[in-house]
């Protein structure tokens, strides 16, 4: 049966009723405005729990000033339509002073992984994450919690805060999801004007020609990257954030491919920040 929880105190008291009871939990945190990328993160979790459960919450304090918060697409009913479909059994869906009630003060900070790629630009961000997951995992109560590897650095900050606090919550990463033309799938889409389409899928087509060069044997990151600068900078619309070429596991920067890499980029395509990642394999079989 679908039901959704608005209280945090509700909320953890039906998690240990579920406990009590040995039911398995999943979460999936979201900021809402679903699509068919969180729709695969609920597939996933409902096949490894007994209970499926799914935030929704646009966390304030990962927004920076002049942000998108205010704008951030937002529908919930629609979403627990969605999650209703998905055969979701607990949409939480807390309010802003539920999470962060009056004089509030505490937050998660990492001290290395987010000093890379999105954190570089958005100071902030990781510590919301960081902080709104943790409130999340309290209030849930999770053996499971689901994320999308297309955040793929706010992936590696939740596994090593996770690991780092003694949490006892299994973290499964499940791959991107990508529209039919190859753009990844997000919320901020939205946003886009068909005008800007080719100018969004520059990121994908990058990715795209990063993987034929190490196929066709390249290992140097400068050269790969700077064919995707050209295929990004070939769009006037296109504002480049960052193009990344490193270690998947420390987010350092690797100069040769000797293994498997992460390529990652964020563009903001006019007004809408777009981000994008891949891991390059040099030694990759096709078949």
């Amino acid at each position: 049966m679908f039901q959704t929880i608005q209280s945090a105190t509700e909320m953890q008291r039906h998690a240990d009723d579920l406990r009590r009871k040995g039911k398995r939990i999943a979460l999936v945190p979201t900021m809402g405005f679903l699509h068919e990328g969180h729709l695969s993160l609920m597939r996933v979790g409902r096949q490894l729990a007994d209970e499926l459960v799914v935030s929704i919450f646009v966390n304030p304090t990962q927004f920076g000033p002049g942000e998108d918060f205010e704008t951030y697409p937002r529908d919930l009913d629609t979403d627990l339509d969605l999650c209703r479909r998905e055969k979701v059994n607990i949409a939480f869906t807390p309010s802003r002073s539920e999470m962060y009630p009056e004089n509030y003060q505490t937050s998660v900070r990492l001290d290395e992984l987010p000093n890379h790629l999105c954190g570089l630009s958005r100071p902030v961000f990781f510590t919301g994450v960081a902080t709104v997951v943790t409130k999340l995992f309290n209030m849930v109560k999770p053996h499971i919690a689901v994320f999308g590897e297309k955040d793929y650095q706010q992936l590696l900050v939740i596994r090593r805060m996770v690991k780092d606090l003694n949490l006892d919550v299994e973290i499964v990463g499940s791959p991107l999801v990508r529209e039919a033309d190859g753009l990844a799938m997000s919320s901020r889409n939205n946003y886009l004007t068909a005008q800007q389409r080719p100018a969004a899928l520059s990121l994908y087509h990058s990715i795209c020609k990063a993987r034929q060069l190490v196929d066709s044997g390249i290992r140097e990151s400068g050269r790969i990257l700077s064919e995707a600068v050209k295929i990004i900078g070939a769009h006037a619309e296109n504002d480049i954030d960052y193009l990344a070429i490193c270690d998947t596991e420390t987010l350092d920067h690797v100069d040769v491919i000797e293994r498997p890499v992460l390529m990652a980029l964020a563009v903001r395509v006019g007004s809408v920040r777009l981000i994008d990642n891949s891991v390059l394999e040099p030694n990759r079989q096709d078949g």
